[in-house]
């Protein structure tokens, strides 16, 4: 098994326990600020260096801001929404040098997330959505989570190169897409990588990490709503999945409660819900959660084929059900949510 790198984990959790905002964020920014390579890197051709300068033209002129947050007129409830995979601002650079054509790209892309969760805010919560395509930058992932192929030059130390996510080719800047299809012609800067770590994946967990701060410090505890879509049939595997995945990290990233919670809502709203299996929730969910210091998260996974095309990416009349009972599920577990709340404060 591959040796787990921990260390943004532990010190990130520490930091939501503040409850003095600018602290909070000071802390936010120490943890996420630009990092730059311990042994300078070996000297670069020329369009080698000039694609670290393209990299950081695009992504200034493309993706300013890098996220969208939908704030709530008024913060109700202790949840806070994340879509991380639904960004579908694919920059002109980065599709001239892929090999693939945008719609195998997009295969990658939680399409349409950020819509079905929009209501949230009008439910009292807020909702961070990335803008960048995953297979641009996963901020699901540890902030170096490095594929040593993938580049020119080698990496620098502290990058974690041995994870299963980046053997699989899915580290924090991916090698593939859909069926372990390359995406690139050509390998990449080290630099050229650190632009999109720096000014979309930090801004993007210091933000996150902000939002759930705000909601412990107010309401005693945060609830993170990690919110993703998977494809119907998975790779190699027989049959149809289910119509929901509840993530939450075999019980670690959450209290037990609130799982069953989420399980029993869907299952009342005529879902076929399964737990853990094949998704247990990634990075986020495994980074911010923590119930021992009342911040839960859970990850969700919605079956694609309920609300779209898979092949042509259009939304199908199953989209506006889906809209519905997802507001009816949040509606649900806000209310049920307020006894952890009273208990969790009552321990304070």
């Amino acid at each position: 098994m591959a040796r787990r790198r921990s260390f943004p984990q532990k010190s990130l959790r520490n930091r939501l326990t503040g409850v003095d905002t600018a602290r909070t964020t000071w802390q936010c920014e120490r943890l996420f600020g630009v990092f730059s390579p311990a042994h300078p890197i070996e000297p670069c051709l020329q369009d080698q260096r000039d694609m670290s300068a393209r990299e950081r033209s695009a992504i200034l002129a493309e993706l300013s801001p890098p996220f969208i947050v939908h704030h709530p007129a008024e913060a109700l409830h202790p949840f806070v929404f994340s879509s991380p995979h639904s960004g579908r601002v694919y920059p002109k650079a980065f599709l001239e040098d892929s090999r693939l054509p945008a719609a195998t790209l997009r295969k990658s892309e939680d399409a349409f997330v950020e819509e079905l969760f929009l209501d949230v805010p009008s439910l009292g919560a807020p909702l961070i959505a990335a803008r960048f395509p995953r297979a641009y930058l996963d901020v699901n992932r540890e902030p170096y989570e490095l594929d040593p192929d993938l580049f020119v030059e080698r990496l620098p130390d502290f990058a974690n190169t041995r994870s299963l996510r980046v053997v699989g080719g899915l580290g924090t800047i991916a090698r593939v897409v859909a069926e372990s299809e390359e995406i690139y012609r050509r390998r990449l800067t080290v630099e050229a990588a650190f632009e999109r770590i720096n000014r979309l994946y930090k801004p993007y967990h210091a933000e996150l990490a902000k939002l759930l701060a705000t909601a412990r410090r107010t309401f005693g505890i945060a609830i993170l709503i990690d919110c993703h879509s998977m494809p119907s049939v998975g790779t190699g595997q027989p049959g149809q999945r289910p119509h929901f995945v509840i993530g939450d990290r075999f019980g670690s990233s959450c209290h037990p409660s609130l799982t069953r919670l989420l399980q029993r809502e869907l299952l009342k709203l005529g879902y076929e819900v399964a737990l853990n299996r094949p998704y247990a929730g990634g990075f986020i969910t495994e980074h911010y959660g923590n119930p021992s210091l009342g911040v839960h998260a859970l990850q969700i996974e919605v079956n694609r084929s309920l609300y779209m095309n898979e092949e042509t990416f259009e939304t199908t009349p199953g989209f506006h059900r889906i809209v519905r009972d997802l507001k009816s599920l949040i509606e649900r577990i806000m209310v049920e949510s307020a006894s952890l709340v009273s208990t969790r404060t009552a321990a304070e």
